[in-house]
C-alpha cells in the first residue's frame, strides 16, 4: 500500500479549506483516509495552517511520501516550530 500525506478538500464552492491527511494513494482525493494531521486555509492573507509535525515525521519514517504542497507546508511548519 502506497501511503501519501496529501490535501483533502473541504469547504463550500469557491471557498476551499483543506485537511492534511494520511491516505492510500489509490483512494479518491476526498475519500477514505488513515489520519488527519492538520489543516490548511489558502484564502487568508497570508495562508494559515496547522500541522502535527510529530505525526507527519512518524508517517514519513514509516514510508509515507508527502505531496509537493504538503512538503512545503511541512517545511514552513518546522521553521515556525524552531522560532
Amino acid at each position: 500500500m502506497a501511503v501519501k500525506l496529501r490535501l483533502a478538500r473541504t469547504g463550500k464552492k469557491k471557498q476551499p479549506h483543506y485537511r492534511i491527511v494520511v491516505a492510500d494513494s489509490r483512494v479518491a482525493r476526498d475519500g477514505r483516509f488513515l489520519e488527519i494531521i492538520g489543516w490548511y486555509s489558502p484564502r487568508n492573507e497570508p495562508s494559515k495552517f496547522h500541522v502535527d509535525v510529530d505525526a507527519a515525521k512518524r508517517w514519513i519514517d514509516k514510508g509515507a511520501t508527502p505531496t509537493e504542497r504538503v512538503s512545503k507546508i511541512l517545511e514552513l511548519a518546522s521553521k515556525e516550530g524552531e522560532q
